[in-house]
C-alpha cells in the first residue's frame, strides 16, 4: 500500500498576533514532526490570521507577515509544510507557501476570491492566476485555498486532470454558522468523488469579533466517505495515514477521467508542478497513530458552543478577564450569563439586578435563583430613586402630555449607564443581551439594554434562545437556567403588566417572517403566501427596515445564522423604498 501521512493543524490564530501565530504554527511542525507526518498543513492565513481587514493596506504589516514566513521556513527540517500568509508580488494575494525540508520552494495563490456576506477579500487582494501540483514521495497532491474548492471545474479540475493529483490540500478559514458543517462535508464529498482524489480540508478554529470559525478539518476519500474529521470549535491536530493506492484504483473505473484529459478546455488555467526531493527525516518508522473520537455537537449544541467560543475569544483576545450582565430575570440575559460562565469562569461574571416600580417580584427572584446555580456574583442596585429624580427633571419639559415609551425608554437608558460606569470603574465588558428578533425589528433601546461592548445573542432569534436554555439544562443534567424564566410569557417589564406580545406578534410567528425576509430577502407577497396576514408582514417589515439606523449603532455580535444582521446585511440608513 502506498501512503502518506497528512496532518491538518487545525488552529485558533489572532488576527495581527504575527509572532503568537507563528509560535502556532512551529508548535505544530514541531509536533507533527514527532509523529512522522509527510505533510503537515495550516490554515488560510495562518500567519496573519483571517480576516486582517484593513491591516492589508500597511506595507509594514505585510512585510512583516513575510518575515515571520522566512522564519517558520527554517523550523520545517524534515517534513513538508502548506501555510497560508501574505504574499507581496507586482500585489498582494491570498497565498499558501509550500515549504519543504526548510525551505520555501513555492507559493499558491488563491484564485477565487469571495465578496459576498461577510467576505470582502476584492477589496484588498489580486486573484491567482495558476492551478499548483508537486510532488511528494511519489504522491502528486495539488493545492488550493478556501473558496477554490467551492467552484466546480478549476482549480481542481487542472490540478487532478492535467497535474495527475491524487490528493488535494484546501486550508480554509470557513465561518461558522448552523448547518455549515454539514453544507460543506456534503459539498467536498461531491468534489472528492468529481475529481476521484483524495481531499484533506483544514479549516481555523475560534472566535474573531462578530466571526467564528469551528475547525471540523476533514479528510475524504475518492468515493466522498469520511476518513479522518478533526474536534469541532477546539483546536486539533489531525494526522492520518491516507491509501494512496485507493485514487488509482478507483480512477481505473472512471472513464470519465480519459476523456477529460483529452476533451478540457483548452483555454484551463495554467498548471506549475514541481517535485520535491527526499526530505532528510529520521530514518525511523513513524510511531502508530491511535484511534479517536472527534468532538461533535447537534445541532442546538454547536450553536450553543460557537457561542462560547466566540465570547471566549473576544474577551481573552481584546484583554478583557471580567463581564458585567444586566440580569432582568428573564430568557436572553439567562442565556447570556449561562454562555459567560462557560466562557470565562463564573468568578469572572458579575450579574446586576437593577429593579424599577414595574418589576416583578418574580423577576427578582429568577435572577437571583440564576445567579446562586451559576456561581455568578449578584448585584442589587435599584433604580426608583434615580426614574423618579429624570421624571421630576423633565416634568415642566412634558407639561401636558402622557407618559409613554419616553418613559420606558429612561429606565432601559438609566440601566445602560449603570452597566457602563461598573465597567468603567472595574474594566469588565458588559454584554448586551438582546436578539436577533428585537434587534431586527427595533424593540430595543439604543444607548439602554443596546448599550455594551459586545452582544452574545445578537444573531439569535427569540425562538433559539429557548432551545440554548433547553439545552444548557439538558448539557449539565439540571436546572440552571429556572424553569420558571423558560415558561413564563416575555415581558420588558417598562411599565405596568407589559408583555411582549403587546408590541410584536407572537415569537414563533415573528421569526419565520424575520428569517425569510432579512436572510432570505422575500418581499411581503412571497412571505405572505406562506400563510401570514397582510397586515402583519406588513408591519413587520415596516419595523426592520426603519430600525436600520438602531443596528448600526449596536455592539458586535456572534454571526450564527446563514445571514447576520451587520457585515451580512447592509442596507442604507436613509433609504425610502419599501419591500411591499
Amino acid at each position: 500500500m502506498q501512503s502518506i501521512r497528512i496532518a491538518l493543524a487545525q488552529i485558533n490564530a489572532t488576527v495581527g498576533d504575527l509572532a503568537g501565530n507563528a509560535r502556532k504554527i512551529n508548535e505544530g511542525i514541531e509536533q507533527a514532526r514527532e509523529l512522522g507526518v509527510d505533510l503537515l498543513a495550516f490554515p488560510e492565513l495562518a500567519v496573519t490570521g483571517y480576516p486582517p481587514e484593513d491591516l492589508l493596506l500597511m506595507p509594514r504589516f505585510v512585510q512583516q507577515n513575510l518575515k515571520h514566513v522566512a522564519e517558520i521556513a527554517k523550523t520545517a527540517q524534515g517534513l513538508t509544510v502548506l501555510v497560508g500568509f501574505v504574499d507581496k508580488k507586482d500585489d498582494i494575494y491570498n497565498a499558501a507557501a509550500l515549504i519543504h525540508d526548510g525551505d520555501l520552494v513555492e507559493v499558491y495563490h488563491k484564485i477565487f476570491l469571495p465578496n459576498y456576506g461577510v467576505f470582502d477579500e476584492d477589496r484588498y487582494f489580486q486573484a491567482g492566476r495558476e492551478a499548483l501540483v508537486f510532488e511528494l514521495q511519489g504522491v502528486k497532491v495539488g493545492v488550493s485555498i478556501c473558496e477554490d474548492i467551492w467552484h466546480a471545474g478549476d482549480p481542481l479540475k487542472t490540478e487532478t486532470v492535467l497535474g495527475d493529483a491524487e490528493v488535494v490540500l484546501n486550508i480554509s478559514a470557513s465561518p461558522f454558522h448552523a448547518g455549515k458543517r454539514a453544507a460543506r462535508q456534503h459539498m467536498i464529498s461531491n468534489q472528492a468523488c468529481d475529481n476521484a482524489a483524495i481531499i484533506a480540508y483544514v479549516n481555523m478554529v475560534g472566535g474573531q469579533d462578530e466571526l467564528v470559525f469551528d475547525g471540523n478539518s476533514m479528510i475524504i476519500d475518492p468515493k466522498g466517505t469520511l476518513i479522518a474529521q478533526a474536534h469541532s470549535l477546539a483546536e486539533d491536530l489531525l494526522v492520518a495515514d491516507v491509501d494512496v493506492e485507493g485514487v488509482f484504483r478507483t480512477r481505473l473505473r472512471d472513464p470519465r477521467r480519459r476523456k477529460e484529459k483529452k476533451t478540457l478546455a483548452p483555454d484551463h488555467i495554467p498548471l506549475r508542478t514541481v517535485r520535491l526531493t527526499e526530505a532528510k527525516k529520521k530514518t525511523v518508522a513513524p510511531p502508530p497513530l491511535e484511534s479517536r473520537e472527534p468532538i461533535q455537537y447537534d445541532d442546538v449544541g454547536e450553536v450553543y458552543q460557537a457561542l462560547v467560543v466566540g465570547t471566549r475569544d473576544y474577551c481573552r483576545k481584546n484583554g478583557f478577564q471580567k463581564v458585567i450582565i444586566g440580569l432582568s430575570g428573564g430568557i436572553d440575559s439567562a442565556v447570556v450569563a449561562a454562555i459567560a460562565v462557560d466562557a470565562v469562569g463564573g468568578e469572572n461574571v458579575t450579574g446586576v439586578a437593577m429593579p424599577s416600580p414595574y418589576s416583578s417580584k418574580e423577576s427578582l427572584e429568577d435572577a437571583g435563583q440564576l445567579a446562586d446555580n451559576l456561581g455568578i456574583t449578584l448585584l442589587h442596585i435599584p433604580i426608583s430613586s434615580i426614574l423618579s429624580s429624570y421624571l421630576e427633571t423633565t416634568k415642566p419639559l412634558f407639561k401636558g402630555m402622557q407618559e409613554d415609551i419616553t418613559e420606558e425608554n429612561i429606565q432601559a437608558r438609566i440601566r445602560g449607564n449603570i452597566l457602563m460606569a461598573l465597567s468603567n470603574k472595574f474594566g469588565a465588558l458588559v454584554l448586551a443581551t438582546g436578539n436577533k428578533s428585537e434587534l431586527s425589528t427595533g424593540y430595543c433601546t439604543l444607548y439602554g439594554d443596546m448599550a455594551g461592548g459586545f452582544a452574545v445573542i445578537k444573531d439569535c432569534p427569540k425562538t433559539l434562545v429557548y432551545q440554548l436554555a433547553e439545552h444548557k439544562n439538558k448539557q449539565v443534567g439540571r436546572e440552571i437556567i429556572p424553569t420558571r424564566i423558560i415558561e413564563k410569557e416575555p415581558t420588558a417589564e417598562l411599565r405596568p403588566h407589559q408583555k411582549d406580545t403587546d408590541s410584536l406578534p407572537p415569537y414563533e410567528l415573528l421569526d419565520p417572517i424575520l428569517q425569510a425576509y432579512v436572510e432570505e430577502d422575500k418581499g411581503a407577497d412571497e412571505i405572505v403566501a406562506q400563510g401570514y396576514s397582510p397586515e402583519m408582514v406588513r408591519d413587520i417589515i415596516e419595523r426592520v427596515d426603519r430600525n436600520e439606523y438602531k443596528r448600526r449603532q449596536s455592539p458586535p455580535g456572534i454571526k450564527i445564522t446563514p445571514r447576520a444582521l451587520g457585515k451580512d446585511r447592509r442596507l442604507p440608513i436613509t433609504n425610502r423604498y419599501r419591500n411591499f
